[in-house]
């Protein structure tokens, strides 16, 4: 009988520790996911930056433009 005790402990502590490696697993796939949307949107945030310093630098350049055979 103790040996069926000693058993269902060890596989109790075993049933724990693999509980936990499975949970750890998951959280770094989360983890690495939501790094990865993070990334995105800063690729994203710098795209739409030079897109509105072109636009900028495009206006700039037309109103010279215009203000110039105004004169």
């Amino acid at each position: 009988m103790a040996i069926l005790y000693a058993f269902g402990r060890g596989s109790a502590v075993l049933a724990l520790i693999l509980l936990i490696v499975a949970l750890l697993k998951q959280l770094i796939v989360l983890v690495g996911f939501l790094l990865a949307l993070v990334k995105f949107a800063i690729v994203v945030v710098f795209v739409v930056m030079m897109v509105m310093i072109v636009l900028a630098i495009v206006r700039d350049r037309s109103r010279r433009k215009r203000e110039a055979e105004e004169a």
